[in-house]
């Protein structure tokens, strides 16, 4: 079995590289290899719309089952890669099977980082990363009543959010001091922490884990001072390790994730790295080595691989945003708010609807809009330009961001 293109990894980036080479024009064999039985899907709705009922499982879908067999394109399903071989060009799966290529692209994302306490393997503690993943936990939800939740990232928040609106009672443990302390400043965590408080969330910042309770199944939470909070279910939200085991093992430089350059190749030849797993020098970062977890990042850079292959390479330079929907709350991120010296609130968070605003040396670079569309948008190209504005300006709600004037320098 040999491929023109092999894609692993059938997730968001995966399914965009294939869709992409093939709106280009691109007339070679195609192959993707998933580790699960389902076709590429949506994975952001899983902790939200998905859980909820709001959103069927065929509106997750990225295409069509059909989609893929009509566009020539092969799905290698609940197959796992586990080695590969840049000098041979040819991948061998877990069962055995070897796949070559001429050109490779690695789009396997993350798996859930585990804890590492005790009775972390126990029925009942789960991930979300997955359709498995919250089919279990929906499967089981009708004989739990108290969950914990551990983790105040995005994962952890969302989860918390749909728990409560299933009328579950639930309590987040954040070891750090305040919730989303890796990707926000402390306004926005402190509105969200307010707003998980008054929807009956019982918040907890500043607590370590101890352990899982139980025999079988988890009967609690044990933590660090000793007390013990009795749950029926763990969610556990506390990051991924990006999937590239076997790239590493191949001789593909990395550690956080596989490094790639500003075309996302890999050090290896004939093999590109996109998405969760890919670690990049990214420029509103000042270049700065990180690895992105967003949809918009897998697109872009699966966008940026295939025009690659087709003879069309462009340096990747995409403008990095996110979101998160937590109740009625809509957030909204554009740029990277990492280094930031300076914060600018603009509206008042008491009304549910307002931004703040990231500056370094002087200079916009993020924006977090709550319930502020107009700002989101808005913000996005003085975020691209690295704008000047003045504090005062940038904090009068009177007049939209696009009409603001810029700083004198």
């Amino acid at each position: 079995m040999n491929y023109d293109v092999l894609i692993v990894g059938a997730g968001q980036g995966g399914a965009y590289a294939a869709i992409t080479l093939r709106q280009q024009g691109f007339e070679g064999t195609i192959g993707m290899v998933g580790r699960e039985s389902e076709p590429p899907y949506e994975r952001p709705p899983l902790s939200k719309e998905y859980m909820l009922g709001d959103k069927t499982w065929d509106r997750l879908l990225i295409r069509p089952a059909d989609f893929w067999q009509g566009k020539n394109i092969d799905l290698l399903l609940d197959t796992e890669v586990t080695a590969v071989d840049p000098a041979g060009q040819q991948v061998t799966t877990a069962d055995g099977r070897s796949i070559g290529y001429g050109e490779l692209i690695w789009a396997t994302g993350g798996d859930p980082r585990r804890l590492s306490c005790a009775g972390a393997d126990l029925a009942g503690v789960h991930g979300v990363r997955n359709r498995a993943d919250a089919d279990a936990i929906l499967a089981e939800l009708g004989g739990v009543s108290r969950v914990v939740v551990i983790g105040g990232g995005y994962i952890g928040l969302e989860a918390a959010a749909v728990l409560r609106k299933l009328g579950k009672e639930v309590t987040l443990l954040e070891v750090l001091p305040r919730v989303l302390a890796r990707v926000a400043g402390p306004q926005l965590s402190e509105f969200y922490e307010a707003e998980h408080r008054a929807h009956g969330v019982d918040l907890r910042t500043g607590v370590g884990v101890d352990s899982i309770v139980g025999e079988r199944r988890v009967t609690g939470v044990k933590l660090a001072d000793g007390s013990v909070i009795d749950c029926q279910m763990v969610i556990v939200g506390i990051g991924i390790v990006p999937a590239v085991g076997p790239l590493l093992a191949a001789g593909a430089a990395g550690g956080n994730g596989v490094d790639v350059d500003e075309y996302c190749r890999t050090s290896l030849p004939h093999v590109w790295a996109i998405g969760d797993c890919a670690a990049h020098a990214n420029r509103f970062a000042e270049g700065a080595i990180l690895r992105l977890e967003s949809v918009q990042n897998a697109n872009d850079q699966a966008s940026c691989v295939a025009r690659a292959i087709l003879g069309d390479p462009q340096p990747y330079g995409a403008t990095p945003w996110f979101w998160s929907n937590q109740y009625d709350l809509k957030l909204q991120t554009v740029g990277l708010s990492a280094g930031h010296d300076a914060t600018v609130l603009r509206g008042d968070p008491a009304t549910r609807s307002f931004s703040v605003i990231y500056l370094k040396g002087g200079k916009l670079i993020a924006i977090d809009a709550v319930n502020a569309i107009k700002d989101y948008v808005q913000a996005r190209k003085l975020v691209e330009e690295g704008a000047a504005i003045e504090a005062v300006d940038l904090a009068d709600t009177s007049r939209p961001l696009k009409e603001l004037p810029r700083a004198a320098s």
